[in-house]
């Protein structure tokens, strides 16, 4: 067996990316490094699907590479799936730039024909030089210990297969084996970023260093040991910090202090929920600060609280009003809760348990309605004569200002008759007149 070949069986094998019962879904563009992987999948038996994307980028060029991964597929007798991007017209609707545009749209759709292929994974023709490029390419962007870790040999379905071959293994192989592939004339032009690490930066470096790129690789794998070794400390930090209620979780701020890095860990922390670099420095400055304070990312939303920092994700503004009728027995949504009814007896018995509310329906005008609190609503708690304040109730409760927004209110007509799972209102309460009694308890 070619050494060349050994040396990614072996890679294959101690990964362990896939195996040879099972099918991959391949990309391929035509340029060197993809034939390579499809050749060297095929000639170690794994059953593949040739995968291309034109992204129309390039004009006939695109076109081209097209036609020759066609060509490709039918020599090789591997079946053929490829589909035709507007990439230009998606960046601009996306206000990304063409390389994430291309990105996206690639992977999004390798996903759906995974699924419809029925495949188990998506191999990629990255190699040790793409590893090499992103490290610095991360580098110079700022990034945390996973971003200087280089490309994963697997990630999630997608595997990558090549990551222990360099770029000129791979050409010298296509070489001494006279198998053609396409150039992509743009990868000697420096418009993209990627681009100008390859053609300028990195030969520039290693006209200091020769053995550049070994170099880089041989840090890659030292931070790929730190990384363990952190992310273990990390999780064991992370038990002590993390608090989880409901669909939030809390870090608790005085255990955070007292670490000896608290920027550090609150970065590792937030990090991987799409928090900015800035953004988690701000959080870290405002430790000390009123509570009230919000940072946002793409989906998730911190809040600052008095004891703690709160992570949830991003709750939609609208106000959803739930309906409630006579002759329901159950709801599931937004809450779980079983209803009875019966009648009022001499020796009916309430279960003292904040999960239980007890209703006069006498009092009660169905349907009956479930929404979020509002700024200005009002009751009459249980036991009380006066109308209070919700949000006074919830400041005697010493509520957090996310359990603020996360409760919810059962309304008869416009009158709230149960904070759900706190306290009900007395205006609705049962009595010796009480003729039918309506059981609400929150599952």
């Amino acid at each position: 067996m070619n050494k060349t070949i050994k040396k990614i069986k072996q890679f294959i094998t101690q990964q362990r990316l896939f195996s040879l019962n099972q099918k991959l879904i391949v990309g391929v563009s035509g340029g060197a490094d993809s034939v390579f992987l499809i050749h060297i999948l095929r000639e170690l038996g794994y059953t593949c699907v040739v995968a291309h994307c034109n992204f129309h980028l390039r004009g006939e060029e695109s076109d081209r590479d097209a036609l020759f991964v066609k060509l490709l597929a039918e020599e090789l007798n591997i079946p053929l799936r490829s589909i035709d991007f507007q990439t230009e017209k998606y960046a601009s609707e996306q206000k990304i730039s063409i390389e994430m545009a291309a990105r996206e749209l690639r992977y999004a759709w390798f996903a759906e024909l995974k699924e419809q292929e029925n495949a188990d994974c998506i191999a990629i023709a990255h190699h040790s030089d793409d590893v090499v490029e992103t490290f610095l390419i991360n580098m110079t962007r700022g990034t945390g210990i996973q971003g200087l870790t280089g490309i994963k040999p697997k990630n999630g379905d997608v595997v990558r297969p090549l990551l222990s071959l360099s770029r000129q293994e791979i050409e010298e192989y296509l070489h001494e084996k006279n198998i053609s592939f396409v150039e992509d004339s743009t990868n000697k032009e420096s418009i993209y970023v990627r681009n100008k690490f390859r053609n300028r930066i990195i030969p520039l470096l290693q006209t200091i260093n020769p053995s550049f790129k070994e170099s880089i690789l041989q840090t890659i794998e030292n931070l790929q040991k730190t990384e363990s070794f952190v992310e273990n400390r990390l999780n064991a930090i992370k038990a002590i910090l993390f608090t989880e209620k409901g669909d939030a979780q809390y870090i608790t701020i005085e255990k955070l202090k007292e670490e000896d890095s608290p920027l550090f860990i609150l970065y590792e922390l937030l990090y991987p929920y799409g928090f900015s670099a800035s953004a988690i420095e701000d959080v870290y400055n405002g430790l000390d600060g009123m509570p009230g304070k919000q940072y946002f990312s793409e989906e998730y939303r911190l809040l600052k609280d008095r004891k703690y920092l709160v992570l949830s994700q991003k709750r939609q503004e609208t106000q959803t009003i739930y309906t409630l009728q006579s002759t329901d027995v159950n709801i599931e949504i937004p809450l779980k809760i079983k209803i009875t009814y019966q009648e009022n007896i001499p020796d009916f018995k309430i279960i003292k348990d904040k999960r239980f509310c007890y209703l006069n329906v006498d009092k009660l005008t169905f349907p009956l309605e479930i929404r979020r609190w509002e700024r200005g609503d009002t009751f009459v708690p249980f036991g009380m004569k006066n109308r209070k304040k919700v949000s006074d109730f919830f400041i005697d409760r010493q509520f957090s200002i996310l359990q603020k927004e996360q409760a919810w209110l059962l309304l008869s007509g416009r009158e709230i008759a149960w904070i759900i799972g706190e306290r009900s209102d007395d205006r609705f309460k049962i009595d010796a007149k009480t003729k039918k009694i309506m059981i609400l308890e929150l599952l």
